[in-house]
């Protein structure tokens, strides 16, 4: 089935035809884009839900995802967040692989559908001249055929009349000739023009027209082809996210069953648990004796009256509950934090010692393994002069020594008051307690700085940054020989536990976190070569780093 053959006198009707079809595909690309459009607004809105609802820094929500139903819909906020991602994908793909596609596609088509109706109409102009010629040739011999058959006719009257002289008679006879010569010219001149305008017709429809109608239908059923695979890929874009979106909704699945209820009991009874024993029964008062009233040692009110009457008077643990808890809510209006915590209950206060001592630990052993990376840096400084001056780096381990002194008093400050919680140790009364805070703070003054300059507006502790100290050396001279060394292997991989500057020559720079290539190992003088690419190389401490060496080198 050719639209050629089928359709050869149906121009116009294809011509509209093909271009309803263009504005079909123009139609279905517009759709594409308006779905483009819903799903990157339907990301957008969801990064935007889920950052709403994530845990906040430094917020009351931060402490609260320490319970599994908190860390659940937190990991539930990130899995939406990926699940953002994947209608961004959809939107992205939609774009690129349909929407550009198909606009090109538009415009090759519309170009060549152009070209095809204008040579079209070239032919039915040319068929129509030719049609004109013929209409021409054919008035033209029928003219010169009437008119021979008038000049006949006068001439055979003119013969008949026998008052005609002879003269007049011949003059008719050459007219006559003359007419019927010129209908034989006219009739020779339509047979030509008629067989010339067969032959072109011939030629218009059963080659012209349906080689320009044929391509055409081409034309027309790649269009059609291509909407049909833009539909597949359509349907594609959203198959090849729905396996990561099903992982998104298994991991919201996967953090749903990892909230315990009984866990999250045990953490409030760990968060809010005060350490003291509840108060025993209330005893019978005798009020019929009237001079005097026996009443149980262990009655509230009775502490309540001794506490009026004589501070120092000791009383059992249960006793305190209710004062404690009031000098507590006191302590907490004021917005006043002892540094020890002694605000607090004792098993909450244990909790917080234990924090701040696992903290000053931490940056104790930070401080020592500095120390020990420029010890090491030092001692390679005075072996190879070249390499950099010793005495760049002495005045920095003065620093660190004095920053790693104080830290011990701190730790050993908060694990005697921890001691003191965990019952280790005798508890102090209130002036040994004063002298005791005194003479640490004469002697920690440039460390402490106030501790409760320090404190965060719950009255939590937060550790005072500047402490850290970074390592700073002043760059000097390297061995010309270094930069002519050839070029070595990798043997391994290490990962930085600690930034470091690297501004010396012959040293490098890294991040914390950072994976970098090794390239040569510590020959015992505390440094390693590494590399980040294939022109950035240097050494950096060996403490500094934790490396993983291959199995060949190894073995070598």
């Amino acid at each position: 089935m050719s639209w050629g053959t089928e359709l050869w006198d149906q121009f116009d009707n294809l011509e509209k035809h093909t271009q309803w079809g263009i504005e079909v595909l123009e139609k279905y690309i517009k759709f594409v884009k308006e779905r483009a459009e819903i799903e990157i607004n339907y990301a957008k809105q969801l990064r935007n839900l889920s950052k709403k609802y994530q845990t906040k820094k430094n917020s009351k929500e931060e402490e609260e995802s320490k319970y599994t139903s908190c860390k659940a819909f937190q990991n539930t906020m990130n899995e939406m967040n990926d699940y953002a991602g994947q209608h961004e994908v959809i939107s992205e793909n939609m774009t690129s692989m349909i929407m550009a596609e198909l606009t090109r596609f538009v415009q090759e088509l519309k170009q060549e559908r152009k070209s095809h109706f204008h040579e079209g109409r070239k032919a039915q102009q040319h068929i129509e001249t030719c049609w004109k010629q013929l209409e021409s040739s054919k008035r033209r011999f029928e003219r010169d055929c009437k008119e021979a058959d008038r000049a006949q006719q006068y001439f055979e009257r003119m013969d008949a009349d026998i008052n005609v002289t002879k003269a007049d008679v011949e003059k008719a006879r050459q007219q006559a000739q003359i007419r019927h010569q010129m209908a034989d010219d006219s009739k020779g001149d339509y047979s030509s023009v008629l067989q010339k305008f067969n032959h072109e017709q011939q030629e218009h429809y059963h080659t012209h027209i349906p080689t320009i109608f044929q391509k055409l239908q081409d034309l027309e059923e790649r269009r059609i082809t291509r909407l049909g695979d833009s539909l597949k890929t359509y349907a594609e874009i959203d198959r090849q996210v729905i396996p990561i979106i099903g992982k998104c909704l298994d991991g919201i699945t996967k953090a749903a069953e990892s909230i315990n209820s009984k866990q999250d009991s045990q953490t409030v009874v760990e968060s809010f648990k005060s350490g003291f024993e509840p108060p025993g029964d209330i005893d019978f008062e005798d009020f019929t004796q009237s001079m005097k009233r026996t009443v149980s040692d262990t009655s509230l009110t009775n502490n309540r009256a001794d506490v009026k009457s004589d501070p120092k008077t000791p009383g059992k643990s249960r006793g305190k509950l209710w004062p404690f808890i009031k000098k507590n809510k006191l302590s907490l209006k004021l917005g006043a934090t002892p540094e020890d915590f002694s605000n607090l209950p004792p098993e909450q206060r244990r909790k917080k010692l234990q924090q701040k001592v696992d903290e000053l630990n931490k940056d104790l052993q930070k401080e020592i393994d500095q120390r020990d990376a420029l010890t090491k840096m030092k001692d390679v400084y005075m072996k190879n002069p070249q390499m950099g001056d010793p005495a760049s780096v002495a005045q920095k381990l003065i620093e660190i020594g004095s920053n790693i002194e104080k830290l011990r008093v701190e730790v050993q400050k908060f694990e005697g008051w921890l001691a003191e919680v965990e019952g280790r140790l005798p508890a102090r009364n209130d002036n040994s307690r004063r002298q005791s805070a005194l003479y640490e703070t004469q002697n920690t003054a440039p460390v402490n700085n106030c501790a409760q300059d320090r404190e965060s507006p719950d009255g939590s502790y937060t550790e005072d940054q500047s402490q850290e100290t970074e390592v700073k050396v002043t760059p000097t001279e390297f061995d010309d020989d270094f930069d002519d060394e050839e070029p070595l292997s990798t043997i391994g991989s290490c990962k930085a536990l600690y930034p470091f500057d690297g501004e010396n020559e012959g040293t490098i720079s890294v991040a914390e976190g950072e994976i970098l290539n090794v390239i040569e190992e510590d020959k015992g003088d505390g440094w390693t070569r590494i590399r980040r690419n294939e022109e950035e190389e240097g050494y950096v401490p060996t403490s500094y780093i934790e490396v993983y060496l291959d199995k060949t080198a190894k073995d070598s």
